[in-house]
């Protein structure tokens, strides 16, 4: 018997565009999912998925998940004829649409796999089978979700001419936010299709709006690493903006952006595919964290806390 765990995360900005070369910021959060593999008898695999959800979202991905074992064992070449296998899911990270809970699944089982059956994979390789692991989910899978989840820390990632690139982003100090989920389940698949309607609708405003959240991404990373949390707030809320223009929000996120920026926060904005999930607040400080979480928990919605950042 063998564990493996993937981390959670949030993306701060860039979230749907990352496969239109639009460079993301994306951290991971100290929330995690674990993996069991254990060997039994027969022949094939079992999953018992204990994790605690967003209520109806196990069910709503129950498919994709299944696609998702599967293309992972394929890619591992994992014979479970030969070696049946249960696999037991677990851990602190609510499984919901916007926090990478897919992603955190996939990184978790090949690390348990590959301890238990002595495989010696290399992070690198994780980060590989988990990418696979997420197209059942996705459609197309950019990587950010599952290179955050395998190396953890605060990211700059970018997918160029095809290639996935990240660095991490140093801050003076680390940071609180407030993530809050709307209890809307998104297909993180039909996020696709409805981006590349709009792509072909109106071209020209489609580009004008990728340039500019590219510039409002790489503005984000300077402000980050100056320590300008105020700057970051900025453009969290200016780039949710332009989601909302795109469809890409949903009037429960909106309300709850909107009410965190009324309670203080310096930046409010989707977080993820967008149309459901969750929304993240930026609110440095334990204070600010608390007041905003706890206000979101007296209505009734699911919320976690955390910091993220530093060196």
């Amino acid at each position: 018997m063998a564990q493996g765990t993937g981390f959670g995360k949030t993306i701060l900005i860039g979230d749907q565009f990352v496969m239109e070369e639009v460079p993301a910021i994306v951290s991971s959060i100290p929330f995690e999912t674990v993996t069991t593999v254990e060997r039994i008898d027969g022949e094939g695999w079992v999953l018992e998925d204990n994790r605690i959800e967003v209520p109806g979202y196990k069910e709503k991905k129950k498919e994709q998940q299944v696609g998702s074992i599967n293309r992972v064992l394929e890619v591992m070449n994992f014979d479970v004829k030969k070696n049946p296998i249960k696999i037991t899911v677990g851990g602190t990270l609510l499984a919901g649409s916007g926090v990478g809970a897919s992603a955190a699944s996939c990184v978790s089982l090949a690390r348990a796999l590959s301890e238990e059956f002595n495989l010696g994979y290399s992070i690198e390789d994780i980060n590989r089978v988990a990418w696979q692991g997420e197209f059942p989910y996705h459609g197309i899978a950019s990587g950010v979700d599952n290179t955050a989840s395998t190396y953890g820390g605060l990211l700059h990632f970018q997918v160029k001419n095809g290639q996935q690139l990240f660095e991490k982003i140093k801050t003076p100090k680390s940071f609180e936010i407030v993530l809050a989920n709307s209890g809307i389940t998104a297909n993180t698949a039909l996020l696709d299709e409805f981006i590349d309607q709009q792509k072909a609708d109106a071209p020209e405003l489609f580009a004008t709006r990728m340039k500019n959240i590219t510039a409002q991404s790489y503005d984000m990373k300077k402000a980050l690493e100056a320590g300008d949390l105020e700057n970051v707030g900025k453009i969290m809320s200016e780039n949710h903006k332009i989601l909302v223009d795109m469809g890409m929000s949903h009037e429960t996120l909106d309300y709850l952006c909107k009410s965190a920026l009324e309670k203080g926060a310096l930046g409010a904005k989707v977080t993820g595919g967008g149309r459901g999930g969750y929304m993240v607040a930026l609110t440095p400080g334990k204070e600010l964290q608390e007041k905003i979480a706890s206000s979101f928990e007296k209505e009734g919605y699911k919320i976690i806390t955390t910091t993220i950042g530093g060196n």
